[in-house]
């Protein structure tokens, strides 16, 4: 198995690795899907450990030879971001399972950050305090990322971790593989927004916060957020229908 490291945490190396090595039969489950995340302590610090799918074998030969790894591009997106300035857990390690001619298993290595919130608890708690200084200050974050020319393809609920500390709010980005460095269009901007939420008056704060920061009025912000916000809503509904239509029915 080959490893990658970031020279900072050189010295875990031994007791990370036996992490690794046992990852089936220890460490605490924060998540559970198709990956799977576990929290370890080691040596007095608590990390991350992401357990990519084994891919098909299409992309078992893929990631052998022609695409780099989700945690490979894990590890190298979160370098860049660290580099940049913009929140996100610090990249430790990534290692690769390659087996002749196919790619087998992955891990991101990441250390833990402790946070108050998700977006997500934006959405579905719209009496959270200080709920929309908080939004505000996510839009001012997702700006910061436009500017630094970064494309996060995956800018959704769950993805972004929020520090609330004393009102000097901080974030962090996960689930990394998926990003784009790049100058933004105005399209690519307002589309970046579209996967948050389907609540219109959340989507009118973050148009008049993008709006200021941006320099166009709120009323031409928001038309065109919401396009791509409603675009997506009614795309994701109509694909959730057609999947419970396909379900095969329990007698």
């Amino acid at each position: 198995m080959k490893a990658t490291w970031n020279q900072e945490y050189e010295t875990k190396k031994p007791k990370i690795y036996e992490c690794i090595e046992n990852f089936q039969s220890e460490g605490e489950i924060l998540y559970e899907g198709r990956n799977v995340i576990k929290t370890f302590e080691v040596e007095g610090v608590q990390i991350n450990i992401k357990s990519f799918r084994v891919p098909n074998l299409v992309n078992k030969i893929a990631y052998r030879f022609f695409r780099k790894s989700k945690a490979e591009r894990s590890f190298v997106y979160a370098s860049i971001l660290k580099e940049k300035g913009i929140g996100t857990p610090d990249p430790i390690a990534y290692f690769e399972e390659t087996s002749g001619l196919t790619f087998k298993r992955s891990f991101y290595v990441s250390r833990q950050v402790d946070y108050d919130l998700t977006y997500r608890e934006l959405v579905s708690e719209p009496d959270f305090p200080q709920h929309e200084d908080i939004l505000r200050a996510f839009t001012r974050f997702t700006f910061s990322l436009h500017e630094n020319d970064v494309l996060f393809l995956d800018h959704s609920p769950g993805n972004t971790l929020i520090q609330l500390n004393n009102g000097d709010y901080r974030f962090y980005l996960v689930d990394l593989n998926r990003m784009v460095f790049t100058k933004l269009t105005d399209t690519e901007r307002f589309l970046n927004f579209s996967r948050l939420t389907p609540k219109r008056e959340m989507v009118e704060v973050m148009a008049d916060e993008y709006a200021k920061l941006i320099g166009r009025p709120s009323s031409e912000v928001f038309a065109k957020m919401w396009f791509f916000t409603d675009r997506f809503q009614k795309k994701y509904w109509k694909k959730q229908k057609l999947k419970s239509f396909l379900k095969p029915k329990k007698n």
